[in-house]
């Protein structure tokens, strides 16, 4: 896997985009459209911010007829998964963030 470490970062140089690596590393894999619901964006937002994590060997993705569904990147190298880790935990206490989370748990408990 050929990394830009400068790309990695700036990725996680936004509000945005740290939501939603937080909630799919919370939550394994995360549609579209649950983060649109969960963080309260607009659906080019929530693509766009998710492409970029894609972008910088973050997540992968899937799609499944209509719907595209993200998770990490299982292939990211040792020190990448290291920071997500880091991020992912220090994060999750903000209000924010488990705001966002209780939010998809309430959405998930709707559809699923």
């Amino acid at each position: 896997m050929n990394i830009d470490h400068t790309q990695v970062f700036a990725a996680l140089a936004n509000d945005t985009r740290l939501r939603c690596l937080h909630l799919i590393a919370k939550n394994d894999e995360v549609c579209v459209c649950e983060v649109v619901e969960a963080l309260g964006i607009s659906q080019p937002s929530a693509s766009k911010a998710l492409n970029t994590l894609k972008s910088a060997g973050l997540l992968s993705d899937r799609r499944d007829a209509n719907w595209n569904y993200y998770a990490l990147n299982g292939a990211m190298p040792k020190w990448m998964t290291a920071i997500v880790s880091t991020i992912v935990a220090e994060v999750a206490n903000s209000k924010s963030y488990a705001a966002d989370q209780k939010c998809f748990q309430r959405l998930n408990l709707r559809t699923g």
